[in-house]
């Protein structure tokens, strides 16, 4: 049973879950636009070949990040107790920490090899 005293009243919960769901949309519209943006830009005829490819996954990779922090809220405003929130928190930091490192190599890989195309 969970202690009254760490009681979330229902409409505060609902509240944040709503505001969580309007955030994350408002971030999809932004992406959108913001992929749309890259894509027009990497098609000038003074982009380097291969930036199209790094800046393709650092900007999936940024999206990403901010998904898993829109999923870890949506978990947050339904945890029941202090112990589920920081146990979320711990489990969120070290899935985050895994993913930045496999993108840092990702995109290290990218970079070098848009270095070494040949235009």
């Amino acid at each position: 049973m969970v202690d009254p005293i760490y009681q979330v009243p229902n409409e505060v919960r609902d509240f944040a879950e709503k505001s969580v769901e309007q955030a994350r949309k408002a971030f999809e519209g932004f992406a959108g636009a913001a992929q749309k943006a890259l894509t027009s830009t990497t098609e000038l005829p003074i982009v380097p070949p291969g930036a199209k490819d790094v800046g393709a996954k650092a900007f999936s990779f940024a999206e990403a990040n901010v998904n898993a922090a829109f999923d870890l809220a949506q978990k947050l405003v339904k945890a029941k107790d202090p112990q589920e929130v920081f146990q979320l928190q711990a489990d969120f930091v070290k899935s985050q920490f895994e993913a930045i490192q496999e993108q840092t190599k990702e995109l290290g890989a990218a970079f070098q090899r848009s270095t070494t195309l040949k235009s």
